[in-house]
């Protein structure tokens, strides 16, 4: 990875958290999208970001990517101001990212191994490491069945599993999910906050979740993946910290709430308890 651009400010903690933004400002033609964001993402966790159509969900994920470049304040992807790095750069630091699209954005002319092997065929890793690989994280999502069939084979949640597959074979260091459950029926819904779930539990992934669905972020702060029964299982009583989840709340371009499903159901701003009743 290429060094940091020796002008760019030093990152206040880079061992405990995985992505920090500081007083991020992005405006689109007259529209301020993000005013002045901070929050961050420290390792293992899952972080919930929540918010009304167009308050700039996605844009965070972009923004992570450096896919799209903020008018102010740094953004820090692994101890790396996105902000300042070029292209090439940004390119080694996103094969460290997975990205989970609410599509699953997955190539039709192409069988469920090669969608999910993608990253490593570009990589020319060798035939049997990548079969190994493949076979391995679609055992994750329980699609190992699948691994010579084509997308269009598959109903609306398998692609989406697949997805998952995809981003975590390159066993990265962050997962950005995109409304991961969006579309979906409820209970197909469940099994992918489950595989999420699981991932955060065992593999203790840091990531960013965009969700339209309250009930999502409640599930994954109230429930842990018990290996075990190789089910997830409510808390009952165990620390909050143990279930690693945090909610963000954006409303016109300001986060107004940061903070864990505990604090989040203390909260008395009139707004926010209707957004989350």
């Amino acid at each position: 990875m290429p060094p940091l651009n020796p002008g760019s400010p030093k990152p206040p903690d880079t061992v405990h958290k995985t992505i920090i933004f500081e007083d991020v400002h992005l405006s689109f033609e007259e529209t301020n999208l993000l005013n002045g964001i901070s929050f961050e993402l420290r390792r293992g966790e899952t972080k919930i970001i929540l918010g009304v159509a167009g308050s700039g969900k996605s844009t965070i994920l972009k923004l992570c990517l450096g896919l799209i470049k903020p008018d102010a304040g740094h953004i820090y992807v692994l101890g790396h101001d996105v902000t300042a790095m070029p292209e090439e750069a940004l390119f080694h630091l996103r094969s460290q990212v997975g990205i989970v699209f609410q599509e699953s954005a997955l190539f039709d002319s192409l069988t469920v191994r090669e969608n999910v092997a993608f990253r490593l065929m570009e990589e020319k890793l060798p035939e049997n490491e990548i079969d190994t690989r493949v076979r391995e994280a679609l055992r994750f999502v329980e699609l190992e069945h699948t691994v010579d069939m084509f997308p269009s084979e598959l109903s609306g949640g398998m692609r989406r599993r697949v997805g998952i597959a995809r981003a975590i074979i390159t066993h990265p260091e962050i997962l950005l999910y995109d409304s991961p459950t969006g579309g979906l029926d409820p209970i197909t819904s469940t099994t992918i906050i489950e595989l999420i779930m699981k991932q955060r539990d065992v593999f203790k992934t840091s990531a960013l979740l965009v969700s339209h669905r309250l009930q999502d972020g409640f599930m994954l702060a109230s429930h842990y993946y018990d290996p075990a029964t190789n089910s997830m299982q409510p808390v009952n009583g165990r620390p909050a910290r143990d279930v690693h989840t945090s909610f963000v709340i954006l409303r016109e371009g300001h986060i107004i709430f940061d903070g864990t499903a505990t604090e989040l159901a203390a909260v008395k701003d009139p707004y926010i308890r209707e957004y989350i009743s």
